[in-house]
Parts: structure tokens; C-alpha cells; sequence
């Protein structure tokens, strides 16, 4: 029988446009208008969706995206199977508890939003993040620990994002393309807070009370947790992996390996972007990867799920 996945991203992808084809289903277009209409500090999040620089800013990017992953998932859940697995990316393991049924749409849209405001107030000295490729984990972990950053989350053997003060980023950059390694690469992230780090810690005693608030239910529909790859369907340990992954490393290759090994043969990723399916089509090639931002249509999605669960 071919097992269904659901993925849910992180930030980096977001877009002024990245809610166009949500509002191509009447409801969800009645969602995003909603939420697009709350404001956080002194702008709406449509004020903050049509601004470039505010739309990457931490505070209004993390509850954007889980707007529109929901949105996009309002759109076309009527028409798709239900998935035999969630699986988010950094904020995305929020948007997956809302896909799951574990929690309230509204709820996890206001958890989003608190979650943004508390990592922003970690930030006291700018912060920031570093892919890096072309190093084993093992190296790059010890690099960062003699240079006082931290893995914030690993994507393969040999890729990894680095964070920590964006001084000490800078200052360390000549030294990754000396390494050992093969093709060494970096790129910086527009992500200007340390996630999924020890310089989160603050975060944690009002993320703690914030998911006590939130009502949680048990799932039929395991997510991943992204902390240690297990799948969580219980409100403890719900909330327990929620709260772990805000300074704790994220383990997406691990992830991925269970997505396998859960024998998943089709996973759709539900936007903004398209990264986690090229990273999941990548690592397994044999599951069959796509992003809602790969086609033009909600129909086209559809058709291309019931393809994929027909074959």
C-alpha cells in the first residue's frame, strides 16, 4: 500500500506571493484574509507580506509561513488522502500539528506568533545562521564548538547549518574553505536569529507556558519530531518536542531516514518554496517528492497525489 507524507517548511522561501494559490479555493481565501488582517507591533501581516524587509524579519516570517502552509492545506485536504505522516521544517514541525489534527488552526497560528516574538527577544546582539556543505558533521560540529557557535540543524552527512552571533560568523567564514572536505560551500541564511541553539534558552520558560495554554490532542496522524526524528502523537511528548527543538539541534537528514523507513512512497511538500522535497527527492530517490510551488493549479496537485497513491 503507498504511505502518504505531508511536509511543512521553514523559513527562507517566503514570498509576496506565496499565499496565490490558496486563494484559489474560496475557503482558504477567507482564512488568509483573516489572518492577514492581524497585527503584530505597529503592522498587519499584509503590511509586513508586500514589504520585502519585513517579511523576513523573524517576528512577522514565522507566523506568515505557518499561514500559508495552512492555508494551502485548508485548500486541498478535502481532496487529498489523509497522510500516514507530518513531518515540519523548524517552525514547520508547528504548522505539521495543525495538519495532524493534534491542534487548532487558530491555536497553532498564535503559537507561531508567540514563539517569534520570544526567539526575537534572545536577540540581543545580532544573530545569525550558515549553511555549509561539502564538511562531515563530525567536522563541522567540532568546528563550531571551538569558535563558541552551535549546529543548528543537519541536512545530510555533510551538510548542516551553523549559527550563533553574527560576528563570530563572519569572522569564521575564511575559515570553512579550509576544511576537510569536497566542494566546500557556504551560504548565508535570512534568518537573523540563532534557532534551535543554547542562545534560545530564554525562550523556553514562556514557550513552555504558551503550549501548557494550548489545548493538544492525541493524533492518529504522527509527526515527526524534529529534535530526534520520533514520531509524537501524544500531548506530552507534543509539547515536550516543541519546546526541545527551540534550542536543541534540528535532525532533518534523520527525519528523512524515517520517512523511509515508515516506507512513505509519495510526499508532497505544502509550501512557501520547494526546498524539503528536493532535500527528501535527494536523499531517498525512490519516494517521489513534489512541492505545491512545482505546479499552477490546487487540480494539479490533486491529480498528481491520486497519481502517486493509484500507482
Amino acid at each position: 500500500m503507498n504511505k502518504f507524507a505531508l511536509l511543512c517548511p521553514g523559513q527562507g522561501a517566503q514570498s509576496a506571493d506565496m499565499f496565490a494559490l490558496a486563494r484559489q479555493d474560496a475557503k482558504a481565501a477567507s482564512f488568509v484574509q483573516d489572518v492577514l488582517s492581524h497585527k503584530i507591533e505597529q503592522h498587519t501581516l499584509a503590511e509586513a507580506l508586500s514589504s520585502h524587509d519585513l517579511l523576513f524579519k523573524n517576528r512577522y516570517a514565522q507566523p506568515l509561513i505557518v499561514a500559508s502552509t495552512l492555508a494551502n492545506w485548508l485548500a486541498l485536504r478535502d481532496n487529498l488522502p489523509t497522510p500516514d505522516l507530518v513531518a515540519g521544517y523548524s517552525i514547520g514541525e508547528i504548522s505539521a500539528h495543525a495538519v495532524s489534527g493534534s491542534m487548532d488552526v487558530q491555536a497553532v497560528l498564535q503559537l507561531a506568533t508567540t514563539r517569534a516574538a520570544l526567539m526575537q527577544a534572545c536577540a540581543h546582539t545580532l544573530q545569525g545562521m550558515l549553511a555549509v556543505s561539502g564538511v562531515a558533521i563530525t567536522d563541522i560540529q567540532q568546528f563550531v564548538a571551538s569558535h563558541e557557535l552551535h549546529v543548528a540543524i543537519i541536512t545530510a552527512d555533510n551538510k548542516a547549518i551553523i549559527a550563533g552571533l553574527a560576528d563570530q560568523i563572519s569572522a569564521v567564514i575564511p575559515e570553512i574553505a579550509k576544511l576537510p572536505g569536497q566542494d566546500i560551500t557556504y551560504t548565508e541564511i535570512a534568518v537573523h536569529i540563532a534557532s534551535h541553539t543554547p542562545l534560545m534558552q530564554a525562550a523556553v520558560p514562556g514557550f513552555a507556558q504558551a503550549l501548557n495554554d494550548t489545548p493538544v490532542h492525541e493524533t492518529a496522524i504522527p509527526v515527526l519530531a524534529g529534535f530526534n526524528a520520533e514520531k509524537v502523537t501524544e500531548p506530552a511528548t507534543i509539547r515536550s518536542s516543541l519546546l526541545a527543538q527551540l534550542t536543541q539541534t534540528i535532525h532533518w537528514h534523520a527525519c528523512m531516514d524515517a520517512m523511509a523507513e515508515s516506507g512513505i512512497s509519495h510526499a508532497l511538500e505544502l509550501g512557501p518554496g520547494s526546498a524539503l522535497s528536493k532535500m527528501l527527492q535527494t536523499r531517498h530517490p525512490q519516494i517521489a517528492c513534489r512541492s505545491i510551488a512545482d505546479f499552477r493549479s490546487l487540480e494539479g496537485i490533486v491529480h498528481w497525489v491520486q497519481r502517486q497513491s493509484e500507482s
